[in-house]
């Protein structure tokens, strides 16, 4: 058992601290300009790490595809049952099944599964930016706008790189050296900046609605578990890349989800703030209870 938490350990506070030292930044007000990293995670970050990961083959592509729906599948458990729970509870739909159904695979996922599993864990995690990325472009958008924005999700550079990726597996292709250490470059600065920019984003949420936050937060952790077993269960997966899913099904809802919400739900944005806020916090106790207790890989 200490073994089992000093590992917990290792893979979690390297994560935290950056997290942390990101909210310390936005305590001081210092300067921090999230639109300019998060472009820069969006448009390089992510593509370069997707192409590095993927074309040094961390991961077989019948793998990658069976992941990819799993992470399909963890957005249709979470769009019905949190749909279901919401109604139960009366909150407005347009505003919580968003970042309810939609998780936080990026910031919090990437830099976790990657440091308990190594690059199989950030191949894995990959499939699940790519299909949750699209749902929020388009399901994200859609629900507090009314439509979703198809011509956002056109330009994110993940999707293509997702693509020439797939591309490279299927064949055998390898990228021209030089091409591939200046991607792996690249892509070293995608975690921690995206550490970063989660953590001073949270320092900058409004927290209201404190108890309807825990609630559909503990609602939030109890939906990941269902997901989880009826992903895992449904699609056969074993060993590692189940262990993988299986912590990413854990992850918090999606900081993301919150800004289409404030712009055309404006009423509803410090609630959600406060779901996304409190539901992060929470990931600091059940995190460790899943790695310790059933994503062991």
């Amino acid at each position: 058992m200490a073994g089992i938490v000093e590992h917990v350990a290792d893979v979690l506070l390297p994560v935290l601290i950056c997290v942390l030292l990101g909210y310390f930044l936005s305590l001081i007000k210092a300067r921090f300009d999230t639109k300019l990293f998060g472009d820069l995670v969006s448009n390089i970050g992510y593509p370069t790490l997707v192409i590095s990961h993927l074309a040094k083959e961390h991961i077989q592509l019948s793998t990658f595809a069976l992941v990819m729906v799993a992470a399909g599948g963890l957005v249709l458990i979470f769009a019905v049952l949190g749909y279901a729970a919401l109604r139960i509870l009366r909150v407005p739909v347009r505003a919580y099944l968003g970042p309810m159904m939609l998780a936080n695979v990026g910031s919090v996922g990437l830099p976790v599964a990657t440091l308990a599993f190594g690059p199989q864990g950030a191949a894995v995690t990959i499939g699940f930016i790519a299909v949750i990325l699209a749902a929020i472009f388009t399901i994200g958008i859609a629900l507090p706008m009314g439509k979703p924005d198809l011509r956002a999700l056109a330009k994110q550079p993940v999707i293509y790189a997702v693509l020439l990726s797939l591309v490279l597996m299927a064949t055998g292709w390898k990228l021209p050296k030089p091409i591939e250490q200046s991607f792996d470059i690249l892509a070293g600065l995608t975690i921690p900046v995206m550490l970063l920019t989660l953590g001073y984003s949270l320092g900058t949420l409004k927290l209201g609605g404190l108890t309807r936050a825990i609630v559909l937060s503990l609602v939030h952790i109890v939906l990941s578990a269902i997901a989880a077993f009826l992903i895992t269960t449904a699609l056969g997966l074993e060993g590692r890349v189940q262990s993988i899913v299986i912590l990413l099904c854990f992850m918090p809802p999606s900081a993301i989800t919150y800004l289409p919400v404030a712009r055309y739900q404006p009423d509803e944005a410090p609630g959600v703030a406060g779901f996304v806020l409190v539901s992060t916090l929470m990931t600091l106790v059940t995190l460790p209870i899943v790695l310790t207790f059933w994503a062991t890989g």
